[in-house]
This record gives structure tokens, C-alpha cells and sequence, in this order.
């Protein structure tokens, strides 16, 4: 990490932390949610402590649908993120936070310049948000231990939960989102270090180099 001279204005974004996640409808499963769940909750207490405020989000699926159907306990947001307080609340129907939402203006009249993203999933709403994000010009953090993926399988392959989250970090941090631990990004909000992130062609040049040592 590198140290600012002028600390960052921060807002944790709590994503989908809701029940179908720890059960049969998506269940996580890389990282395991033992140690994920935690983490949110400690983020959000290490927030709060340092005021920063927190975005709390919920998806809401079409009525009927196998999981986030509003009211059914699915739906619901998990204990961990529903019994701590939160600064402001985001009910959203797509991937991304932005989209048909006040997040946008939320940001702008409250000056944040750093969106630090938790909650699942890694690969799909995270995602959206930390590009659309990077596309704002804001800065991002991501927590790799408090966040989430499941395997997939369709007409195009098959990706393990682990597979589909260790990918996506090194994407994020190659040019969208600063890549770090809860107890790393703790630490930045105390001391005001502004987390390193990479660029596409050092990644790029790092990997070549990997290959050509392995030939």
C-alpha cells in the first residue's frame, strides 16, 4: 500500500448479503462463508467505527422466481448485515447497484470518491458495480475474503466457485479494483494508505515472464 497524504472518502457497499446465498438456492462456495460471513460483519463494524458509511443492498427477482422472490425468507437479508446499522439502503432488480437506483446521486451528494465493495456474488453483481465504478472514475476496493462465488455449468463449460473467484481477482486487480483482505483494508481505513492497483500491461508483462521461466 502506498501512504496519502489526503485519506480517501470512503463507502462500504454491502452486496446481496440475503439467505438464498447460505442455503439451496445459490449457495457460495468459494471462499466458504464460515470465513466470508464474518468478515462482512467485521467490515462493517471497522466502518462504522471509523465513520464510514455503509450501503446496505438487496436484490429483488421477478415475483415467482427460484430465488429472491421479495418477502420470502430467501430474500431476506442474512442477520450478519440485517442487525447492524447502515447508513443507506438500495433495493435493486439487475446486477449491477447502479442501475435503476440513486446510487449514483447517493455518491455525488455525499462526496465519496472510493467505493469499497463486500458481499456476493464475486463474479456477477460485484462485478458489475466495481466496472461500472472503475467507468465513474472512482476509486475501488475489493475484499477478497468477504466475498463470493459458486461453479457454474452451461453450454459453455464448466467453472469451479474457486476457479470463477481467483480469476476475477486478478482481473479486478490488473485495472478495475484495488485487491485486498478485510484485515488489509481495515488497516487502510485507520492509517489512510491508499491500497496499490495494478495495470494491464505489468500483469501482462509478470505472466510472460512466469511462462518463460516455466519453459
Amino acid at each position: 500500500m502506498n501512504a496519502s497524504s489526503t485519506s480517501r472518502k470512503r463507502a462500504l457497499v454491502v452486496i446481496d448479503v440475503q439467505n438464498d446465498y447460505f442455503a439451496d438456492g445459490l449457495p457460495i462456495e468459494y471462499p466458504p462463508v464460515a470465513k466470508t460471513l464474518p468478515n462482512i460483519g467485521r467490515a462493517m463494524d471497522a466502518a462504522r467505527a471509523a465513520g464510514v458509511p455503509v450501503v446496505v443492498v438487496q436484490n429483488t427477482a421477478p415475483a415467482g422466481s427460484p430465488v429472491f422472490d421479495k418477502g420470502t425468507p430467501g430474500w431476506e437479508l442474512n442477520d450478519v448485515v440485517a442487525s447492524r446499522p447502515r447508513d443507506h439502503y438500495i433495493e435493486k432488480n439487475f446486477p449491477s447497484v447502479f442501475t435503476g437506483t440513486d446510487f449514483k446521486q447517493w455518491i455525488e451528494a455525499n462526496g465519496i470518491d472510493t467505493l469499497s465493495v463486500i458481499g456476493y456474488m464475486t463474479h456477477n453483481c460485484d462485478a458489475s458495480t466495481v466496472f461500472e465504478a472503475a467507468h465513474l472514475n472512482l476509486n475501488v476496493e475489493f475484499l477478497h475474503d468477504a466475498s463470493g462465488s459458486l461453479s457454474y455449468e452451461n453450454s459453455a463449460g464448466h467453472a469451479s466457485a474457486e476457479e470463477i473467484h481467483r480469476v476475477f481477482m486478478v482481473v479486478f486487480q490488473s485495472r478495475f479494483a484495488a485487491v485486498l483482505s478485510t484485515d488489509e483494508w481495515i488497516d487502510a481505513v485507520h492509517t489512510g494508505a491508499e491500497p496499490y492497483l495494478d495495470n494491464p500491461h505489468a500483469s501482462n508483462q509478470r505472466a510472460r515472464a512466469r511462462n518463460r521461466a516455466a519453459a
